[in-house]
């Protein structure tokens, strides 16, 4: 079986995370690789294509969408990239990854979408929270039904860690914590519980130096009977740090779990109490404490290929996660009025 063959657009900050996912799944016979590589930056495309070997090097998307028969196009820029680059892949018939938050705006993200349903090509946004193992194995345990109908949860992003260093452009913006991490919290508690009939939040700015909000706490009233709260904070001075870590406790029916500090699972059923260890893998590529986010990129691109191979649509398909984008702008509507939000006035 030949492998699929793609190009991958922006070399900068995470890039470097999806390269290596794809040269593990390049080993593979029914994996994928990227045979070119975009970035308008010479110097970062030439670093990028030294590191991962990538011999055809393009400054522009067109130039290089033009030039090489792909299978798919995986687009790391910045948000104000995307809808250019997804319509452009889409015009040329190539399936597309589109980096997460999808678009500056709901609108734009609706634009996407509607390109590649007219064009007929696949498009995923790479929101790769929900691939980390330890939220997979969350998943697992509510499928299993061992704690019963869950009425209440809660998912948790709190962290000190200096996320402006490697990439200093998010303290510009007005919107900060939610479009950029609460897009992931928000898409965590979606995967969870399901889809969200109303929606509270509430933001502040801690942090002098930036222009957004850098602690978010919403409420969430799930259609299918769920209360959740869903915080992240990039302000959060705690004696251990647990970047990039997802807690997450849920209660049930007939019992409760929760994910803890250092990945830890706790299951209480009426079989008894459990205890697990669901660390994800650190690959040979990957870093403490990055090795779980990098774990989920692997995740999340092999599931876009083995959707392109069979046909289907990706979990986290364009058409879904603007049901995301949906709680992220009524996480700001909510935060900006004082009101409860219904998402379905965004999607």
């Amino acid at each position: 079986m030949a492998l699929l063959r793609g190009g991958l657009i922006g070399c900068g900050f995470f890039a470097s995370n999806h390269l290596n996912a794809w040269r593990e799944l390049a080993r593979h016979p029914d994996g994928a690789e990227i045979v070119a590589l975009c970035d308008r930056d010479p110097a970062r495309l030439a670093a990028a294509a030294a590191e991962f070997g990538v011999a055809r090097r393009y400054a522009d998307a067109q130039a290089m969408l033009a030039a090489e028969k792909l299978d798919f196009v995986d687009i790391v820029t910045t948000a104000p990239a995307h809808r250019a680059l997804v319509e452009l892949a889409a015009r040329h018939g190539v399936a597309v990854i589109c980096q997460k938050p999808m678009a500056p705006d709901i609108a734009d993200g609706r634009a996407m979408v509607e390109a590649c349903e007219r064009a007929g090509v696949a498009m995923m946004v790479h929101e790769n929270f929900r691939w980390q193992a330890p939220l997979l194995a969350v998943r697992a345990v509510l499928d299993s039904g061992v704690i019963g109908r869950p009425f209440w949860g809660r998912v948790s992003f709190r962290s000190g860690y200096d996320v402006i260093a490697g990439q200093p452009y998010l303290a510009e913006g007005k919107r900060f914590i939610i479009e950029d991490l609460g897009v992931h919290v928000l898409d965590t508690a979606r995967f969870l519980f399901g889809e969200v009939a109303r929606l509270t939040a509430s933001t502040t700015t801690v942090n002098p130096a930036i222009a957004g909000e850098d602690v978010a706490t919403m409420l969430l009233v799930h259609r299918d009977g769920v209360t959740a709260v869903v915080d992240c904070s990039y302000s959060s001075r705690r004696a251990r740090e647990l970047f990039p870590e997802v807690l997450v406790d849920i209660e049930g029916s007939d019992g409760s779990l929760q994910l803890d500090a250092g990945y830890a699972l706790t299951v209480r059923s009426p079989a008894g109490i459990e205890q697990r260890d669901v660390s994800p893998t650190l690959l040979p590529w990957a870093q403490v404490p990055w090795h779980g986010v990098q774990e989920s990129v692997l995740n999340i691109q092999r599931h876009f290929i083995d959707c392109l191979r069979a046909g289907t649509a990706p979990a986290t398909a364009g058409s879904d996660n603007l049901k995301t984008f949906a709680l992220v702008e009524a996480a700001y509507g909510s935060a900006a009025t004082g009101e409860t939000v219904d998402p379905a006035r965004f999607a």
